[in-house]
């Protein structure tokens, strides 16, 4: 299927507010990777005893990902396109994982991750905090810099306003309704596409911009992606093995307050990134046990 085909055959799956099926609803992970899965040994033990709660769809801007016919990720790829960074690539990409996972109804939560992102807490914990949530997790805010206002483009008048512009995370989760709005989206898509380009960057802004004007009600203004912005720069920290260890892990997990279905928690990140392969190790030495994994 051409991505019109695939988006017009998705976006006319059923939209239920409630899922009703004897089957529980699944978690669709959905992986925007560059190649490998450097960290996929982490991820098999997150998903392992879990196969009838959750679906991974992978799409990588190479065209293939190497891992094992015993992998979780085995034959998960969905056919891919290149993908540039801060470019409409990015978006398609993102909308082809979402019409692919919406094939699917029983994916009822659909949650975009990288090569370098990992689990925060075990499958049970994240699966009943999304499943669970009133809530869409996308972080979506006004910022008045150079960097948030400044990219928006006159041209992109009268649909979009500076009044309705947004900025936030790429990292989102959402649920049924919104990633159906998200695919179906005609309106907004081809104006973002033509008119926001660097030094404006599509997947800072359009699914932020997106989201506030069609559902802002259905939407936390969150992200649930933990990063490191502390560095400066266009990209945030990359972790590297020696910053790995409990204490570190604990601080992302509990180091935040924020809202949770309209009350207060220290809970506010399920994933990290950005983590090298260097990571792997150590993180396979502390996480099983702390997350329990091995329970």
């Amino acid at each position: 299927m051409t991505d019109e085909q695939l988006m017009r055959k998705a976006s006319i799956s059923p939209s239920a507010v409630e899922y009703k099926s004897d089957m529980p609803p699944k978690i669709a992970f959905i992986f925007l990777v560059r190649g490998g899965l450097p960290l996929g040994p982490i991820w098999e033990k997150f998903f392992k005893g879990h196969d009838n709660l959750y679906s991974i769809y992978l799409h990588s801007s190479h065209g293939h990902t190497e891992v094992s016919n015993s992998s979780v990720f085995y034959q998960r790829m969905i056919p891919s396109k290149v993908v540039e960074w801060g470019k409409a690539s990015m978006i398609d990409a993102e909308r082809r994982l979402l019409a692919n996972a919406l094939l699917d109804f029983s994916n009822q939560r659909f949650i975009l991750l990288s090569e370098t992102c990992i689990p925060l807490f075990n499958f049970t914990t994240i699966y009943n905090y999304l499943i669970t949530s009133n809530y869409s997790f996308l972080s979506s805010f006004d910022d008045p810099r150079p960097i948030g206002r400044g990219r928006y483009n006159k041209r992109m008048w009268p649909a979009i306003t500076i009044s309705d512009w947004r900025k936030g995370s790429q990292w989102f989760e959402v649920d049924r309704k919104l990633a159906l709005q998200i695919i179906s989206d005609k309106k907004y898509y081809p104006i973002f596409r033509d008119h926001c380009k660097p030094p404006c960057y599509m997947d800072e802004h359009y699914l932020a911009t997106l989201v506030t004007k069609l559902h802002p009600e259905l939407n936390s203004n969150r992200t649930i992606t933990w990063v490191d912005w502390s560095t400066g720069g266009s990209h945030p920290k990359t972790f590297t093995r020696k910053d790995i260890s409990e204490d570190f892990l604990n601080r992302i997990r509990h180091g935040s307050n924020c809202t949770y279905n309209d009350s207060v928690t220290s809970v506010c990140f399920l994933f990290a990134r950005k983590f090298h392969p260097s990571t792997l190790q150590p993180s396979l030495r502390i996480i099983p046990a702390l997350y329990g994994f091995d329970s």
